[in-house]
């Protein structure tokens, strides 16, 4: 450090306290990088690399960029996962005695973006605090841009799994961490979050999740005594996740949060539990392939006019409510809206004209809100009453609580009306910001400013007239400034109040004091006006927040009115009907629609379904039917429409009844995650764990060809299973499809299994899907057909169709062989059991089991047939 310069010395001893990020250290009109900074930020924005003197024997590796265009590269480089430290000169370099000091005035993460430019509008961008300790799990994120702030813990069984289901859904940028105990623990599980879901993980400061120091940033942020005030219980794990969080967010962002002033402390008990399997099966926000919001289900509901509106429906979709009330308030508001085609319109234009409230709220509190947000800050408010209007003669129910939760902001309307340009400038720097009649100082210098020639010209017409001297005249240089001149020949017309400046060959020049009054006024006026216009807006803003809370709450009804709008839009272009929404176990969906297929088909080709399902004489719907009949695309569909009537909004369906479903699980198609060393089944056999392992009686069960990915008996005996277990033990309401076809024998054993086929017409050899699901069961998967539909060539299908009849007909005499040596052991073991008990063989022979064994005709029973009365007769042999 000694053989550094003095300036390099001080960019050391700042750098060493933000070893983690790089740091653009600010020289002149440029940010600088310098030694492995340099490196890095060369390579990944593709700028030149040069060298600077240090005091060392080689000199420090270097690259800048200029400060006004330093975002675009700032932005690049935390989207690729860097911290960037902006360091500022902190006092006016024409002051400074010797170095100019400097200072990191924040650090810029992927989870502390503000600049909205660099945000997506309808989505939040979060950043995760993560507590792990050998009782369970504290879990808290921030939205800064918003000021949004959530916390909870996760305890008990399937903390892993929760916790994972949790990140998914919520789709932070950056996530920070402590775990206790990591020998016992594992830092495995973290690694796999961060290969799995693709976010900046980072570990954080033991010290800053420890409970005491947690609980004094919570009361300090929320400036109150115990943080039980704010719903926190006695040990609750979210303490410890949320003040580290706060201290986060405080030492990288420099500055207080006032706009984070709310935190919501929630359970997984309020809102349905989405597994991220089921939440990607069912395309909720985004698409399985290709990741894109069209396709989805947001993609169909998403009409919000309004950016704040956007981020509300995509969390709703995640968040399916479980209290019926709540459900009715949603559904009953989005019924009125729907009703009434003029008030949407008009609801409609007012929204379209609102900006971001939140965002503008967060970029107030940060204190970088420019006059131009403020403008757009006062259009947005002005659109307030009309919305307020609209729902005047609204008296009960959500919509009149979300109008009362709306504060027309009059106030803040008037202020910036009366003090900011309708179309202020860009920058705080150049001055046009602040209207006249605002400030009398500003106004003096704006008329001096645009008027000063004016008035030289005036001034120098007065003097002529009172001296009685024709040439005299005003005039300025840079060294003198402003000067009237007078001849030598003229001299004796002098007034005694002018004051000699300069004597010339053929001239003087004289100042007066009223001259250099008017100078002052006319040189200083811009220059004073840009200082002044900037005290202005900084003292306007400052006034503002005090009134963010306010912003906030009117933002949060405005979203939320936005929702329902959203939701009853959706619903009159695509003819929803309102569900009803109980406590009943029973689903019962008349003509049913699957809501993004039936979009994208042409000439509204889908065909609907009725589904009808509950826990006791149809609670598993074994669905069987050829690839491409349909299948999943109609248990999905139910699962949607009971998730869209749980969100609030309106069903694709002619009526639907909908008993609260607590989750919904989906097990379909077929996934590999190789970077967990997981093959298809595997991840097939997780997932299926995870479902019986978590549902209940009032969870709906998408179950979609469970066994594939193994041998056929295998998979039979793992399918079968399966179902039994869900119908005996779980009694989940089930939609259960697959192609083994001997699983419709269940229906014969147990009541609430109930066989359902998806019709298929045959042509010849060519098959038509007609995409209607029956009761009955399929006894073929046309495999061949769909091979040949899908375009593989002749000899294929030709060579497919022979092999298939030869494994056929080596399979029914396999069978045969089986039933018929099975029959002749059971009879033998039935034999010796009725002589053990003495019972007469003549009447074991005449019971009804062995009638029936009688009747089996091997070229007419069907191999399935043949066994389970063998089964029977097993079991009766049993009870002998």
């Amino acid at each position: 450090m000694r053989k550094l310069t003095p300036m390099m010395q001080q960019y050391m001893e700042i750098k060493n306290q933000y070893k983690d990020a790089l740091m653009f250290f600010r020289l002149g009109d440029f940010y600088e990088l310098f030694f492995d900074d340099a490196e890095t930020a060369s390579r990944e924005l593709e700028i030149t690399l040069t060298a600077r003197d240090c005091g060392l024997e080689s000199k420090a590796p270097m690259c800048g960029v200029p400060y006004h265009a330093a975002n675009g590269y700032i932005d690049k480089l935390v989207s690729k996962g860097y911290k960037v430290a902006i360091c500022e000169q902190v006092e006016d370099p024409s002051v400074a005695k010797g170095i100019v000091k400097r200072d990191v005035v924040r650090v810029i993460t992927p989870g502390t973006l503000i600049d909205t430019n660099l945000l997506e509008d309808k989505k939040n961008n979060y950043l995760v605090s993560l507590y792990m300790s050998s009782l369970g799990c504290g879990f808290s994120y921030v939205d800064i841009s918003t000021g949004e702030l959530l916390s909870t813990e996760i305890v008990g069984t399937s903390i892993e799994q929760n916790l994972i289901d949790e990140i998914s859904k919520i789709e932070p940028n950056e996530l920070i961490y402590f775990v206790e105990e990591e020998d016992k623990i594992g830092t495995n599980f973290i690694e796999g979050i961060r290969k799995k879901l693709n976010i900046h993980i980072s570990k954080y400061d033991p010290w800053t999740f420890e409970e005491s120091y947690a609980m004094n940033q919570i009361k300090n942020q929320f400036n109150i005594l115990t943080v039980e005030s704010l719903g926190f219980s006695l040990n609750h794990l979210g303490i410890n996740a949320t003040g580290a969080l706060i201290h986060y967010l405080k030492s990288t962002q420099k500055r207080t949060l006032s706009h984070i002033n709310k935190i919501n402390i929630y359970t997984f008990t309020e809102k349905m539990v989405l597994d991220i399997s089921t939440r990607r099966n069912l395309e909720l926000t985004e698409t399985i392939r290709g990741k894109n919001k069209k396709g989805s289900l947001l993609w169909i509901l998403d009409k919000t006019q309004t950016a704040m509106g956007g981020r509300m429906i995509r969390k709703w979709i995640e968040e399916p409510l479980l209290n019926i009330q709540n459900i009715n308030r949603r559904l009953e508001a989005v019924a009125t809206l729907k009703n009434d085609i003029l008030l949407r319109c008009e609801l409609k234009e007012s929204l379209k004209q609102i900006y971001d409230l939140e965002r503008l709220s967060g970029k107030i509190a940060f204190g970088s809100a420019t006059p131009r947000d403020l403008v757009a800050l006062k259009k947005s408010v002005a659109f307030l009453p009309d919305i307020k209007k609209l729902f005047e003669n609204e008296n009960s129910g959500l919509l009149k609580e979300l109008l009362n939760n709306i504060d027309t902001l009059e106030d803040i309307q008037a202020l910036i009306e009366s003090s900011i340009l309708d179309e202020p400038s860009i920058s705080l720097k150049d001055g046009g910001i602040i209207k006249e009649g605002y400030n009398d100082e500003l106004d003096e210098l704006y008329v001096a400013a645009r008027e000063g020639k004016h008035w030289i010209a005036k001034l120098e017409q007065a003097e002529k007239d009172r001296t009685g001297i024709k040439s005299l005249k005003v005039g300025y240089n840079k060294i003198f400034g402003y000067y009237i001149e007078i001849t030598k020949s003229n001299l004796h017309l002098a007034p005694e109040n002018y004051i000699r400046k300069q004597t010339l060959a053929n001239c003087e020049r004289y100042i007066t004091p009223e001259l250099k009054e008017l100078e002052d006024k006319i040189l200083g006026a811009e220059e004073k006006s840009i200082a002044i216009e900037y005290e202005q807006f900084i003292e306007i803003r400052n006034m503002l927040l005090h009134e963010i809370e306010r912003i906030q709450r009117t933002a949060r009804a405005v979203a939320e009115l936005d929702v329902l709008y959203s939701f009853a839009e959706a619903a009159s272009e695509n003819n929803y009907v309102k569900p009803t929404v109980n406590s009943s176990e029973t689903i019962d969906i008349k003509e049913g629609r699957h809501p993004v297929v039936e979009k994208v088909l042409e000439n509204n080709m889908f065909i609907s379904n009725d589904t009808y399902i509950n826990t006791e004489d149809e609670q598993l719907l074994m669905i069987t039917g050829p690839n491409m009949a349909g299948k999943s695309t109609y248990m999905r569909q139910v699962a949607l429409i009971i998730l869209m009537a749980q969100i609030g909004s309106f069903v694709p369906a002619t009526s639907a009844t909908i008993g609260i479903t607590d989750r919904i699980f989906t097990r379909v198609g077929a996934n590999d995650d190789l970077s967990q060393g997981q093959s298809t089944f595997m991840v097939e056999m997780s997932e299926m764990a995870t479902i019986v392992n978590l549902a209940t009686k009032k969870s709906l069960l998408i179950v979609d060809e469970i066994g594939r990915g193994t041998s056929t008996f295998d998979g039979l005996s793992i399918a079968w299973s399966t179902a039994e277990y869900i119908c005996q033990s779980l009694g989940s309401r089930t939609l259960f499809s697959t192609h083994y076809h001997e699983l419709t024998k269940l229906s014969e054993t147990y009541r609430g299994i109930k066989n359902y086929k998806v019709l298929v017409k045959e042509d010849k050899e060519d098959v038509i899907f007609l995409h209607k699901v029956v009761k009955g069961n399929a006894d073929r998967s046309y495999g061949i057909q769909v091979a040949k539909l899908a375009g593989l060539p002749a000899a294929i299908i030709t060579r497919a169709s022979h092999i298939l009849s030869d494994l056929e007909r080596e399979s029914i005499q396999k069978e045969q062989y089986i039933i018929e040596s099975t029959a002749e052991n059971t009879l033998t073991a039935s034999t010796d059991v009725a002589n053990e008990k003495q019972l007469k063989l003549d009447d074991f022979i005449e019971s009804e089991i062995v009638k029936d064994l009688k009747k089996i005709n091997l070229l007419e029973t069907t191999p399935m047939d043949a066994l389970n009365i063998l089964y029977q007769l097993q079991k009766k042999v049993a009870e002998i």
